[in-house]
């Protein structure tokens, strides 16, 4: 019993939490306006199809990529809805969008590889670059749309760059990139040969008029794009872990055998909801109304605090707030909103483009909006 340890890679050791440290359940009677996912439950059609399935036994091994079914369901929505032109046998169901994510860095990224993302970018994006050992390269957002800078985009490809990361509608900042943008991008990478991972969780939570694109409908995006998506935000699906990912056939079958040497699939049980949910856009537009009704009373209770500023987000449902004006940086505003006015919010100033800004979520439902925005306003107006 008196052994050594041998040593955990530093790469793993060094991996960072991202959001966990203001993630975490708060102590009682804190109000949380941190946590990314819906405030609905899952329709009871899906939640019916799961119960349905482990009562008829449906718990064996199946199909890595996700039943052949379920797959052809998924291709079908992406060609319907947003003219991807993905094969059925060009989709792998993952144990969620992260896992997806994952799968796409390691077959876009080795070792010594680089891969440009936009600043502020989504912490797992960064962390799992740095998983696969590849060094991901920052590109700072113009400021405050928090929209690409092309230019500097083109001039951070060099020779070790194999793939640019696109996630639009954007978390943490809302953004949603124009067709021109997105466009532009796919002929960067096209230019320069690279791969494009396109995390598209959010497509369906525009709030403008921008129509959203994906990279693989662009000429020449396609072969070279590997898109992310999933339930989740959606459906309310958030703690099943149903991610989908589209790719060009000859990708998705490595893909799959990698899923196959790693978790095999799926629960067996989860397809036939996750196929409900591939077929069912119902609920979609009543909870997009929610979100959308949710957004605008989140923005005028923050035009009510002085001290407080924020560009009304495009897409998702993330406000992106400045909270410079109150004389504290992002870190000390978060702690000390915790701890003064039982407040949890995200700062993002570990984040290069997001010094000085904290991230509000307005997915939770309007009841704690409002107490959240109250006691935030009333403690800054103390001070």
């Amino acid at each position: 019993m008196g052994g050594t340890m041998p040593n955990i890679p530093n790469h793993l050791v060094n991996l960072r939490g991202g959001f966990k440290a203001f993630l975490a359940p708060p102590p009682e009677g804190v109000v949380r306006l941190t946590v990314g996912e819906p405030a609905f439950d899952t329709p009871s059609a899906i939640s019916d199809a799961a119960i349905n399935a482990i009562r008829e036994g449906d718990t064996h091994y199946t199909r890595g990529e996700g039943r052949e079914s379920l797959c052809s369901a998924w291709a079908s929505h992406l060609r319907n809805r947003w003219n991807i032109p993905v094969e059925d046998g060009g989709i792998v169901i993952t144990p969620g969008a992260k896992q997806g994510l994952l799968y796409a860095m390691m077959v876009a990224a080795e070792p010594g590889d680089e891969v440009i993302l936009m600043a502020p970018s989504w912490p797992t994006h960064i962390e799992q670059v740095e998983l696969v050992g590849a060094t991901p390269v920052l590109v700072k957002c113009e400021q405050p749309s928090f929209h690409p800078s092309l230019n500097d985009v083109a001039s951070a490809i060099t020779s070790r760059t194999t793939a640019i990361i696109i996630n639009s509608p954007n978390n943490p900042t809302g953004a949603v990139y124009t067709p021109d943008e997105i466009r532009e991008l796919v002929k960067l990478a096209v230019q320069h040969d690279l791969w494009i991972i396109s995390d598209e969780i959010y497509t369906e939570l525009i709030w403008n008029d921008t129509e959203h694109i994906s990279p693989a409908t662009v000429d020449g995006g396609f072969e070279r794009t590997l898109t992310v998506t999933g339930p989740s935000k959606t459906h309310a699906m958030t703690g099943w872990r149903v991610g989908v990912l589209a790719a060009p056939t000859q990708v998705a079958k490595v893909i799959g055998r990698l899923q196959g040497n790693t978790c095999s699939h799926i629960p067996s049980f989860l397809m036939p909801a996750a196929e409900v949910a591939a077929n069912d856009w119902n609920a979609v537009n009543e909870f997009r109304g929610d979100y959308l009704r949710r957004r605008t009373l989140m923005m005028e209770l923050i035009e009510e605090i002085p001290s407080l500023s924020a560009s009304e987000p495009e897409g998702a449902f993330y406000v992106m707030v400045n909270v410079t004006g109150t004389g504290m940086d992002a870190t000390t505003f978060a702690k000390r909103a915790m701890e003064e006015a039982l407040v949890q919010v995200i700062p993002l100033d570990s984040l290069l483009g997001g010094e000085g800004y904290v991230r509000l979520s307005y997915a939770a439902d309007d009841k704690i909006i409002r107490e959240g925005l109250k006691r935030l306003g009333g403690w800054l107006n103390s001070q």
